[in-house]
């Protein structure tokens, strides 16, 4: 028997807006496929604040510094300006992966677009703002109902054109709600009607992501991620309830089980 012709499963993590936890969820994913035995690239497009390079770097060091073995993608931070570099480094990343994980810049960039046409899963995390939700959709003040879709959402949707013209393949848009305050809110109830309307509109995904909590923001010094239980020590509620969270976003993201070879 012969194998299948193998292909990576891109994961682009894409919205204009900074602020949305999009490199830490990015972070997270990456991590998790990474400890189910794919094997994963990740890619970080934003050379500036180059978050997603820095957490795989202190992941690194923490490797080093206490000997234990923690799940780890291959890795690499685009230099912003080359195309050949860009190609070159994306190319190498995807070879022999089950999944590539990209994080792109939180504002228009050329090479995020030339990534977001290339995704098989394209993951916008917004907060539960309608100033984040402005970015893809815009509403009535008044009544809040959905009046246009935003120039994100027709750059998405051009992008899924193009893709289906040129290979036949779909772009699977997730919108990802990160941020979600654990009180219910008249806002929240609202962005969340808009972000319905919106999807039956544009044709996205709507799933739960990772809540506000100040674990992920110290964990970060050390490349450390809920995976990473044993890490921690003794466990208190807030870090059980966001490994519940990350299991949930897993879920509904999706994404194809890694293949196993045929021979082992």
């Amino acid at each position: 028997m012969s194998q299948p012709p193998h292909k990576t499963h891109v994961i682009v993590f894409a919205n204009e807006k900074g602020g949305t936890g999009k490199s830490t969820t990015a972070v997270h994913v990456a991590i998790a496929l990474a400890a189910r035995g794919a094997k994963v690239g990740a890619f970080d497009l934003d050379h500036r604040q180059r978050t997603m390079g820095r957490y795989f770097d202190n992941r690194e060091a923490t490797i080093k510094r206490t000997g234990h073995e923690l799940p780890m993608p291959r890795h690499a931070t685009h230099d912003g300006e080359s195309l050949a570099r860009y190609t070159e480094q994306l190319d190498a990343l995807a070879e022999g992966a089950d999944f590539l994980v990209i994080d792109t810049p939180g504002r228009d960039d050329r090479f995020a677009r030339m990534a977001a046409s290339r995704a098989d899963t394209l993951v916008t995390p917004m907060n539960d703002s309608f100033v984040d939700f402005d970015l893809i959709g815009q509403v009535d003040p008044t009544t809040y109902k959905v009046t246009r879709p935003s120039f994100y959402a027709e750059l998405i949707w051009d992008a899924r054109k193009a893709r289906a013209k040129s290979d036949g393949s779909t772009i699977d848009w997730v919108v990802l709600r990160n941020r979600l305050q654990h009180i219910e809110a008249r806002n929240m109830r609202r962005v969340s009607d808009a972000l319905d309307q919106l999807a039956k509109r544009v044709g996205f995904r709507i799933i739960p992501g990772l809540g506000e909590r100040v674990i992920y923001r110290e964990l970060f010094p050390n490349g450390l991620t809920m995976i990473d239980s044993r890490e921690f020590g003794e466990m208190g509620l807030s870090h059980v309830a966001a490994r519940q969270e990350l299991r949930e976003m897993m879920a509904g993201l999706g994404l194809p089980e890694a293949p196993l070879p045929l021979f082992s």
